[in-house]
């Protein structure tokens, strides 16, 4: 029995393991960078006023 030929397939190098982009319908997000504090401190406080 040849053993090298079992076991899952190798992905091809150099392919990430996750799709970065953005799916299709998915709200627009930029990438590797922050959002600035303002944005940060609504979003925070949004959430803690949200209803339970």
């Amino acid at each position: 029995m040849d053993y090298s030929k079992t076991g899952n397939a190798k992905d091809p190098k150099g392919n990430p393991r996750f799709d970065a982009q953005n799916p299709r319908g998915a709200p627009k997000d930029k990438h590797g960078q922050t959002p600035d504090k303002a944005t940060l401190l609504s979003r925070l406080r949004a959430a803690a006023v949200k209803p339970k």
